[in-house]
């Protein structure tokens, strides 16, 4: 019968292997390090070596410290050179005259856009300081043209209207008609201003008696993002017996 025999190891054995290799790959890794260490030393003082930089360069770490070239950075000479003294060329307004009176010993230039443009701006306080224009126009004054496009949203309804008074030659002839008023309406709803633009009987009384009715109209304002606005509007006035 054969008798097996096995080499001692156990827990002592493998605690003093582990320490063993504990130290060593520690030595391992603080000799690969030093090595490191002392390479990028050695490549520092190599390249730092050279030739000592002159005192009188500028080193430039930025590009906003480069500035504009010399050539351009160089100031201009200052040299004072007195202007020609030349009377300035008299500046008229052209108006027609008889061509006997026509003189041309006169030095006059025609003026030009600019210079028309500038004379018959008016200047505002002594003309010596420049200032301001201010605009106070009351807002409830303005007025724009029937023409002139105005968006709504909201369009002004009839609250009061106003019947108008026939005219004495037409219901004399009992003759009928119509007229077609532009009328504006302010924001208060009051009508501020009223026209005749067609009238199909015309000079029969018929546009005077329309206009003094609508301007006796009251509306709701019209409203346009959410505010009351001022507008013009169109609409027809029939005159029947």
């Amino acid at each position: 019968m054969a008798q097996v025999i096995s080499s001692p190891y156990g827990a002592f054995e493998q605690k003093s292997m582990y320490q063993r290799n504990m130290l060593m790959g520690t030595a391992a890794v603080a000799l690969t390090v030093g090595l490191i260490v002392f390479t990028v030393w050695l490549y520092r003082v190599i390249t730092d070596s050279g030739i000592p930089e002159p005192t009188n360069v500028y080193r430039i770490t930025k590009v906003a410290d480069l500035g504009a070239p010399p050539s351009l950075a160089a100031k201009k000479p200052n040299i004072d050179i007195a202007k020609p003294k030349v009377a300035a060329p008299k500046v008229g307004i052209p108006t027609p005259v008889p061509d006997d009176e026509i003189s041309e010993e006169e030095d006059m230039v025609i003026a030009s856009r600019e210079e028309l443009q500038e004379i018959n701006t008016p200047v505002f306080g002594d003309g010596d300081e420049s200032g301001d224009l201010i605009i106070d126009i009351p807002e409830d004054d303005y007025m724009p043209s029937p023409d002139e496009f105005i968006a709504v949203e909201v369009e002004p309804k009839e609250v009061y209207t106003e019947l108008p008074v026939y005219p004495r030659l037409a219901l004399e002839g009992s003759f009928t008609g119509y007229v077609i008023i532009q009328a504006y309406i302010d924001k208060n709803g009051n009508v501020k201003k009223a026209q005749s633009v067609k009238c199909n009987r015309p000079n029969m009384g018929f546009e005077e008696a329309a206009v003094k009715a609508a301007l006796k109209y009251k509306y709701s304002p019209a409203i346009q993002n959410g505010n009351p606005i001022g507008l013009w509007i169109s609409y027809k006035m029939d005159f029947v017996l």
